[in-house]
């Protein structure tokens, strides 16, 4: 079973209070910190540290996107 996180906690891996980078999509918790593209917990106009599910439909890309990330845990 997954660990649980709640949104404050989240809101706490944004590359900027602490070191983790982490972004939520589907109640799942990724940890994105070693991609390139989010450098500093930001990506284009999203920012690490939320829960990105509503953002996903204006994405160039898919969920599958996800599926080379580590999941940390999930939303409660």
């Amino acid at each position: 079973m997954l660990p649980t996180f709640t949104k404050s906690q989240l809101a706490l891996r944004n590359g900027q209070d602490r070191e983790e980078i982490w972004i939520a999509y589907k109640g799942i918790i990724y940890d994105v910190g070693k991609s390139r593209l989010w450098k500093n917990g930001k990506h284009y106009e999203h920012w690490a540290g939320q829960d990105l599910t509503p953002e996903l439909a204006d994405a160039p890309h898919n969920d599958a996107v996800f599926e080379k990330f580590t999941i940390v845990g999930q939303l409660a």
